[in-house]
């Protein structure tokens, strides 16, 4: 029971960060959340774990780099972008995608051929995304100029689906090494925090700080970070410890029915008929292309 509850605590915690970064863009630019964001979990991991990481092997850093760039970097900066573009229900729904993309992936470079119920899964699942993408919004209302932002912000959202995607092949890598949890997560924050501080001259990082001492900026930022980036890694881990990664993983599959829920009730998002089918079958899609992986 108890890996159940922390399971579904961190699928709850991962779906409301899209209706959260879209509260802090009110306030902040894409890249300003995410440095902060990163910042607060990096230095919660400190305090979780205030020791070195040593690396058997130098050539290792490179994963490390390559994880930082690809899992912290970009994908977090095209999911942001793509919220000032999109609605959160529709970037979280899109982004749900990642598995599928990762599995594509893996047959491409590491030669996973996967069983035919994966491409049907992928068929199903890209079928809702489509749904959930022209079933809402200005897509819906045929407002042409507002759709053509919203398509935008669908493919930034495939973009980073894709990133995450290659971000998982990494940390598949990085796992090989046998390395402490943690730390691993506190030397790819450490990594993606590098490549975010070089890009911030050319995104003009420039936060409104007084706008930082309102309850809805602070506050929002600390979920993102304490939150989804510090403690729902060590939730996730010990919810797999408890019931295997196959019985956790189905968890996953309720994150973009959720943003959707959240996104409805916190920001008014539209709820119709076309969006509410369209999660239902890219949620079925995923489940149904998992097993044929």
């Amino acid at each position: 029971m108890k890996g159940h509850v922390l399971a579904l605590v961190t699928v709850l915690v991962w779906a409301v960060t899209f209706v959260s970064t879209k509260v802090l863009l009110v306030h902040l630019s894409p890249i300003e959340i995410l440095f902060l964001r990163f910042v607060v979990g990096f230095l919660a991991l400190m305090a979780l774990r205030p020791r070195r990481l040593r690396l058997a092997r130098r050539s290792q850093e490179g994963w490390f780099a390559l994880a930082g760039a690809t899992g912290v970097a970009l994908y977090y900066l095209l999911e942001n972008i793509a919220l000032t573009f999109s609605s959160a229900s529709m970037v979280g729904v899109v982004v749900a995608a990642a598995p599928l993309f990762t599995g594509i992936l893996s047959a491409l470079l590491l030669k996973r051929r996967p069983r035919a119920a994966f491409f049907l899964g992928f068929a199903v699942a890209m079928t809702g995304v489509v749904l959930v993408s022209f079933g809402g919004g200005a897509f819906a209302r045929g407002l042409a100029e507002e759709a053509g932002f919203e398509a935008a912000g669908v493919l930034l959202a495939l973009a980073a689906a894709l990133t995450w995607a290659a971000y998982s092949l990494v940390t598949d890598k990085i796992a090989s090494f046998g390395l402490d949890g943690v730390l691993v997560t506190r030397r790819t924050f450490a990594w993606g925090l590098l490549f975010m501080a070089l890009a911030l001259p050319f995104f003009g990082f420039s936060p409104d700080w007084a706008s930082l001492a309102l309850p809805e900026v602070w506050g929002n930022l600390a979920f993102l970070g304490l939150g989804a980036s510090a403690l729902c890694f060590v939730t996730w881990n010990l919810a797999v410890g408890k019931l295997g990664p196959v019985t956790a993983s189905l968890y996953i599959y309720l994150v973009p029915a959720l943003t959707v829920l959240a996104s409805a009730l916190v920001l008014g998002e539209p709820l119709t008929p076309p969006v509410i089918v369209g999660v239902l079958l890219t949620v079925g899609g995923l489940a149904l292309s998992e097993r044929g992986r």
